[in-house]
């Protein structure tokens, strides 16, 4: 799974990150490849996993964000036996560590808003070994090429991406992917 999503990503680092269903289809329209699900309920999360795997593309859920779960390794284990999907994203250090044991591919999202939480984000990184982190907001290249040259695990930039100039300096910080919510930097 992780090599995967790094194929994926060398082919096409902007992935389409749906914060609302009702771009669900334009994501799946677009180049990406890969979609950050940041909505949803367990209702109709395996109809959205199914929608997307059918176009062909990757789908991690951000398993913070869906409703109707608890937060706990059953829950990881039922998403991941049931609806599927190809990766988790969370903010929880615990469940990285749950979806780890269990084979699931990981991706740790972390919001820096000041030098203690870049220290413990990278703490926190070196702790739990996820499949790759999610920096946000990505608008940060030098704080982008510190985490990864302090903790050699793949960087996904995301939040406040709102040009290709943003996305061309991300990239060349060694950001191995763009997470946007934005449907015009999907097409770029």
């Amino acid at each position: 799974m992780k090599k995967k999503l790094f194929h994926k990503l060398e082919q096409n680092p902007i992935i389409a990150a749906v914060n609302n269903l009702e771009k669900l289809n334009l994501a799946i329209q677009s180049p990406s490849e890969i979609i950050f699900l940041l909505t949803g309920d367990i209702y109709n999360l395996k109809g959205v996993i199914d929608r997307v795997k059918k176009a062909h593309m990757d789908i991690y859920i951000h398993i913070d964000l869906i409703e109707g779960f608890s937060k706990d390794r059953i829950a990881l284990k039922y998403i991941s036996e049931k609806m599927n999907p190809d990766g988790i994203i969370t903010t929880k250090s615990n469940l990285i560590k749950k979806a780890k044991i269990m084979n699931i591919c990981a991706i740790q999202r972390l919001f820096l808003l000041d030098s203690l939480s870049l220290d413990k984000g990278i703490n926190s990184i070196s702790s739990t070994k996820p499949d790759a982190a999610e920096v946000m907001p990505g608008t940060m290249p030098k704080i982008i090429n510190r985490i990864y040259n302090q903790t050699r695990t793949p960087i996904i930039a995301g939040g406040l991406i709102s040009d290709k100039h943003d996305v061309i300096d991300c990239l060349k910080s060694g950001a191995v992917g763009i997470s946007t919510s934005k449907e015009e930097i999907w097409c770029m």
